[in-house]
């Protein structure tokens, strides 16, 4: 099973904590523990519609997502967390699922399913934290490393983390995975990636208001060698004001190059460019993020929250074989407890002169009190030279207890 790997390291943390503290007073630590221990749940129901160009039908799924998390306290510094989610759909699936079989529909990847989401043990102190399982990694912006979030089935990895803050300013974070749990659920034939994952980030604060983060993400997959890449880059993120103008600025840059079984033989770059003007509660962000090409080969960010990225749609999950270049205009306010947000996104290939298409979207929410929450969200993309008109339409009530 997959969680073989994550026994002798319980045992062997149950084992230290055990001989440590063998003349202490166990009683007052353990009932500490245990008050401290919390219990979350969460649901999520969603209503998702996709017309696209080219299906027969038009999909529409109608989904629940189920979460019951345990958190204990602290002993001895090290804390145990296991999560456990749960996708059902509600009404008939009329959409593919990508398990299901119904390929005349649009893909809505929320297939049905039990999983353990989280499972692991950490030790944490004021500088370092050190974790072992099955558990979430989130860097920076999620562009390369995520959990993937929107989809009802979130990705997870199994592996080991190290956090260390040797001062303030400075936060190293290295981990080193064997499988990626991905959304599409056990029953997929793309369940799960899993080789040799390093993954190495390092954040320099110079201040409140600027930092850069230098990283490698080295993947070395076994069953998916087309994914294979060793990836290195620098973040820069930072907030100037002009004239009461407040500018936040994020700009980043990497190269990526073939690793391991890969059969292609390519190195292609990667930028983005990005300012966004605040001025009271109006937030315009504009910005061009580029995912180059080498030898008909993409710059790829397999373990990334895609959906977050270049629109909406989700059309370029996967990086053509030319690249894309995706130009951007963003417009968000708050405004009688309504959360709204607009986009417009241009995307056109890096090598040649393709241009894919356009996309324009809006989201709405609106938080109804500490536990009941409301989104709704909708986007088209206009198809010119890559993929097929498509809208699709979200409504999503959450719970979190």
């Amino acid at each position: 099973m997959k969680y073989q790997k994550l026994l002798p390291l319980s045992a062997a943390v149950l084992g230290l904590s055990t001989s440590f503290y063998a003349n202490a007073d166990l009683g007052d630590k353990i009932s500490k523990a245990v008050k401290d221990s919390k219990v979350d749940v969460n649901l999520r129901y969603r209503v998702e519609s996709v017309d696209e160009d080219g299906k027969d039908e038009d999909a529409l799924a109608s989904t629940l997502k189920s979460r019951l998390t345990v958190t204990t306290g602290k002993f001895a510094n090290f804390s145990a967390k296991v999560e456990v989610d749960d996708v059902t759909n509600i009404g008939d699936d009329a959409f593919n699922s990508t398990v299901n079989g119904k390929t005349d529909y649009p893909v809505v990847a929320d297939p049905d399913g039990s999983e353990i989401n989280q499972a692991f043990v950490q030790y944490s102190n004021k500088i370092l934290t050190v974790s072992g399982g099955r558990q979430r990694i989130v860097l920076d912006d999620q562009r390369f490393v995520g959990g993937v979030a929107w989809r009802q089935n979130e990705q997870t990895f199994d592996g080991y983390r190290v956090q260390f803050s040797p001062f303030k300013r400075l936060k190293l974070d290295g981990s080193y995975v064997y499988n990626v749990n991905r959304i599409f659920g056990e029953d997929s034939a793309n369940s799960d990636y899993h080789g040799d994952i390093y993954l190495l980030n390092a954040k320099f604060n110079f201040n409140k208001k600027h930092s850069i983060t230098g990283y490698n993400y080295y993947l070395d997959f076994d069953n998916a060698a087309t994914a294979s890449s060793n990836t290195i880059g620098a973040l820069y993120q930072g907030q100037v004001d002009i004239g009461g103008l407040g500018l936040m600025l994020k700009f980043a840059a990497a190269t990526q190059e073939d690793e391991g079984d890969n059969p292609n033989n390519y190195e292609a770059d990667y930028y983005l460019a990005q300012v966004a003007a605040k001025l009271g509660s109006f937030t315009v962000t504009l910005g061009q993020e580029s995912l180059g090409s080498d030898n008909g080969v993409g710059f790829s960010t397999p373990l990334a929250t895609l959906h977050a990225f270049q629109g909406f749609t989700d059309k370029f999950l996967n990086t053509p074989a030319d690249g894309v270049v995706d130009t951007y205009i963003k417009a968000s306010t708050k405004f009688a407890g309504f959360g709204l947000a607009a986009g417009y996104h241009i995307l056109e290939a890096d090598s040649g002169n393709d241009e894919y298409g356009d996309e324009i979207n809006f989201t709405a929410s609106y938080g109804i009190n500490k536990h009941y929450s409301v989104l709704v969200k909708a986007a088209q993309y206009n198809a010119d030279d890559l993929s097929t008109d498509t809208t699709k339409l979200w409504l999503m009530l959450s719970a979190a207890y």
